[in-house]
């Protein structure tokens, strides 16, 4: 038996429902009725991503490391491929530079997403400490 299952559905046009467990995620190609492809996929990116920064937080002894947050942003190419990613990652702990990117890289190799895109699609991460964030 597979590890991840789900069911998809388009009963006309392009938006199509997913069933993944008990949820359910509403996709539109065009963007009318839901996000696109590419819009999940970026989300789902930072949102693999944050968990696995806090990880790499722990490892490196930095446990509190308060509110985070990812803005992301991709470009696309010609025939609406992804073909940049983009992310600035704003924490709360006033950290120094060598420690936020300690963290960075150790996020890279735990966040399951990063590990499934193409290397040349990575994110390119800028990370801010000391970060006030709202929300």
């Amino acid at each position: 038996m597979a590890d991840i299952q789900t069911h998809t559905l388009s009963t006309d046009g392009f938006a199509s429902k997913s069933q993944v467990g008990d949820f359910t995620l509403d996709v539109d190609a065009l963007g009318d009725d839901g996000p696109t492809p590419n819009q999940v996929l970026v989300a789902d990116y930072a949102s693999c991503f944050l968990p696995a920064f806090r990880v790499g937080g722990q490892q490196t002894g930095n446990d509190d490391l308060g509110k985070i947050q990812i803005d992301a942003e991709a470009d696309l190419d010609d025939d609406d491929d992804l073909s940049a990613i983009r992310f600035d990652i704003y924490v709360e702990a006033d950290l120094d530079d060598e420690t936020l990117a300690d963290i960075t890289e150790r996020a890279e190799g735990i966040c399951h997403v990063h590990a499934a895109l193409r290397e040349g699609l990575h994110a390119d991460i800028t990370v801010h400490g000391g970060a006030d964030i709202q929300g």
